[in-house]
């Protein structure tokens, strides 16, 4: 069996290739004899020890000598015929070494080589056949294939990649009698389904089988030049389909009127201007899907547009539910849909009346169908409210977990890498072992790095820790970059080196600034970075360039346009095999949940509730609102064209949101009467550059909004608005000390309400100190930013 794929049925139709003229490097041996063939097997590597091409010898006699049993004038027949051939049973049921003392396999590795005969991709991978790609191709003598694996062995690629690529040419070459000359990309999509299938089957409810393999070949191929120019340079890129015709969309819907479908493509054409691809895929399944094929489905001869009300009450009904049987909620957008579309036939008949007069017919959605659009509309929002307040008390726990796991698996993957292999250490109380396995060791002596792994002593599990610190990395910059910029997921995974700005004051100050690129609203917007975003991108920068390269350039695939990206330094992006990918919106959804889901293993309050990337924009609007920002400008940070939609994301606040906006218009009618949006004079921005300047105190920076006065008489560690420098936490000690000392006299003289107000210090204090240890435990992140060159003296010229 097979999985579901949406990497079949890609714009190239797979196909294996055909051979110009059959491969016969030892001339045609359909039916020589049994011992010319043996001996030829055995003279086929002339390095290998002499016993071992005798044995290779013996066994292809045994396999040829087991095919005379069978049926047929060649041995490729009598091969067909076989059990073996057929892959009923495995190579070693002909004989093992174990029962005959000669192992067969050599000699069913030798028929392919020797091109004898032609295996089906099921028995090859059946049957594992070691040092084939050595011995295949020597056997070739196929110049053109010495010259791809002289450049697979040139490609900065990992050993295992390299070794891939050769292997899976040399298995396609095998399987569809090919040599290297004729092989196309429609070939090497063939071989890669065929090899799915057989893996499924072969692997019958492992989804890892389920996964192409021969992305390495590809790339290989085409850098080699192989390929004719305007092959997509990755083999994902070959297998996606990308964007499909109006009437593709339409055509995978069966519309029995012809007449009518003609209308829907050139309705849908005329819109597919002013709309994006997304948009027009949404509106083809609302229009031609679930109406004109379900007002088909109830009366098979509707010859117009022209619906009864009887006919639009049945259709009205078979759209309240999805076709699995849960209540449909997007019922008001269908029939909005409908609507516009007679609506838009009437006033372009109007236009263009020898185009759409014949299709104008009366609206059969009736006035009253959306009466109460909008208490619906506001019982969505009252639920998106709702889910918003659930969230909110359990981020930070989401936040500790995502920290403290990655903050164990980085320090005990530091650990491991200082541990020779097989030394015993322990780590935060826990005893372990370094473990090279004897395949990295063999890894290794190629130059290619391996996972670190050490083995639990106290469980005895053996532990990816290189890649359980890989995943737990992405695990925590996913959640942070999400909730302390409130982007869009798509604009997330669409965030490039390119992405990150600076901007000086006048002061000297520096600003890191974060370009969100144009999504949703097709609106570009800047965000200042706080220290915790800042720390975030620079520190997947930093993890991209710590060996010395820079962020390789990787195109991006857009679900939702179905377009490929130019190559772009993307930061959300991962090596995958020999190829590197941009993580996909779908992947980060997927790594959220998984974390909440290991959450509700402890914590009963995570088993009802899911995180979404989504759910992290609307808690950072909550808390910007919530904090004294004017919402217009949380409207700007956001991208939100329209204030009413922030109001919507704050909704769990709409008090605050309507006091702060309402206090922010009066302030600025007083301040600026006249002349709203007139140019800032130097006076004023020279206000604006020292009010920050102003907020810098003895133990940090006050983040008070600008305008604003200290409203809590300068006592900076009981106010929440104080940000503590790491750099002060002795002082803050000093502090303690101090308070502790107090308090002591006020014991001694029985002064009961400075205790109390020394006790509500001494707790915001400690708070505050707690919370800046935990920030300051993260490593410093260095970008290797260049410093300015010194002149030479002449001399040294």
């Amino acid at each position: 069996m097979t999985f579901p794929s949406r990497f079949v049925g890609g714009p190239m139709e797979p196909e294996p290739a055909t051979a110009s003229t059959p491969p016969r490097p030892f001339g045609d041996l359909s039916t020589a004899p049994a011992a010319d063939i043996a001996r030829l097997a055995a003279g086929v590597r002339g390095e290998a020890a002499e016993v071992t091409r005798s044995q290779r010898g013996q066994a292809t006699r045994m396999v040829l000598d087991y095919l005379s049993g069978f049926v047929g004038t060649t041995w490729q027949e009598r091969w067909d015929s076989s059990f073996v051939g057929q892959g009923l049973v495995q190579a070693n049921s002909i004989g093992s070494r174990r029962a005959t003392g000669l192992a067969v396999t050599p000699g069913i590795r030798a028929l392919y080589c020797l091109r004898v005969i032609r295996p089906s991709q099921l028995v090859f991978r059946l049957n594992t056949l070691q040092g084939f790609a050595a011995m295949f191709v020597e056997a070739q003598g196929d110049r053109l294939l010495h010259r791809y694996v002289d450049h697979v062995a040139a490609l900065p690629l990992r050993h295992v990649h390299q070794r891939d690529a050769v292997l899976d040419l040399c298995n396609l070459l095998a399987v569809q009698g090919v040599a290297l000359a004729d092989v196309t990309p429609a070939s090497v999509l063939f071989f890669a389904q065929e090899n799915r299938r057989a893996r499924c089957r072969l692997q019958p409810g492992n989804t890892v089988s389920n996964r192409l393999i021969g992305h390495s070949m590809w790339n290989a191929l085409h850098t080699m030049g192989h390929f004719p120019p305007d092959t997509p340079a990755t083999m994902r890129a070959a297998l996606l389909r990308g964007q499909r015709t109006i009437e593709e969309l339409v055509d995978r819907y069966p519309i029995r009127n012809k007449a009518v479908r003609g209308l829907l493509i050139d309705y849908l054409q005329r819109r597919r201007a002013d709309s994006d691809y997304s948009s027009i895929k949404a509106l083809v399944l609302a229009l031609v899907h679930h109406f004109w094929e379900g007002i088909e489905c109830l009366n098979p001869g509707q010859a117009d547009l022209r619906i009864s009300p009887d006919l639009y009450a049945a259709w009205r009904q078979t759209i309240k539910f999805k076709d699995n049987g849960q209540p449909r909620s997007g019922q008001d957008g269908i029939v909005i849909t409908v609507r516009s579309f007679y609506y838009d036939l009437h006033t372009w008949a109007a236009e263009e009346p020898e185009r759409w007069a014949a299709w104008v017919a009366p609206c059969p959605v009736p006035p009253g169908e959306l009466h109460g659009l909008g208490t619906r509309r506001r019982r969505i929002n009252e639920r998106t409210a709702d889910r918003t307040r659930q969230r909110q008390p359990l981020l930070p726990l989401l936040v500790a977990h995502v920290e403290e796991r990655y903050d164990q698996a980085r320090s005990l993957l530091e650990r491991a890498d200082q541990a020779a292999d097989g030394e015993v250490f322990t780590h935060h109380g826990t005893t372990y072992r370094r473990v090279i396995t004897e395949p990295d060791h063999k890894l290794l002596r190629y130059g290619d790095p391996v996972p670190t792994r050490v083995r639990n002593e106290d469980s005895g599990l053996l532990i990816h820790i290189g890649t359980d610190e890989e995943a737990a990395f992405w695990d925590w910059a996913s959640v942070e970059a999400l909730r302390h910029s409130g982007v869009r997921i798509e604009e997330l995974c669409e965030l490039t080196h390119l992405s990150i700005r600076q901007y000086q004051r006048a002061n000297g100050e520096v600003i890191a600034l974060l370009v969100v690129e144009p999504s949703k609203t097709d609106r570009e917007r800047v965000i200042p970075m706080s220290a915790e975003l800042f720390h975030v991108i620079a520190s997947i920068i930093r993890r991209h360039t710590r060996h010395g390269r820079t962020i390789p350039l990787v195109s991006r695939y857009d679900n939702h346009d179905k377009v490929w990206s130019a190559p772009m330094p993307f930061l959300f992006q991962r090596q995958n095999g020999a190829t590197p990918v941009v993580f996909s919106t779908a992947a980060i959804q997927r790594m959220i949940s998984r974390r909440c889901e290991s959450l509700s293993e402890t914590n009963p309050a995570f088993r009802d509730v899911k995180f979404t990337p989504h759910d992290f924009r609307r808690i950072f609007a909550t808390e910007l609102v919530n904090s004294g920002l004017p919402i217009h400008i949380g409207a700007a940070l956001l991208g939100h064209l329209n204030i009413q939609t922030t109001r919507g994301y704050v909704a769990v606040f709409d008090e605050d949101v309507v006091r702060h906006y309402q206090a922010h218009l009066h302030h600025r009618r007083q301040v600026r009467p006249t002349g709203e949006y007139r140019d800032t004079t130097p006076q004023e921005w020279n206000e604006f550059e020292e009010h920050f300047d102003r907020r810098k105190v003895e133990l940090g920076s006050c983040g008070r909004p600008y305008g604003t006065p200290c409203q809590h008489e300068h006592a900076c560690v009981r106010c929440p608005m104080l940000q503590v420098n790491p750099k002060m936490l002795p002082r803050l000690i000093e502090l303690e000390a101090d308070l502790l000392a107090r308090r002591s006299r006020a014991e001694s003289e029985g002064w009961i309400g400075e205790i109390e107000g020394i006790d509500l210090t001494l707790t915001f204090l400690r708070i505050k100190r707690d919370e800046t240890q935990r920030r300051a435990q993260h490593p410093p992140v260095d970008l290797g930013i260049p410093r300015p060159r010194t002149s030479k003296p002449p001399g040294d010229q």
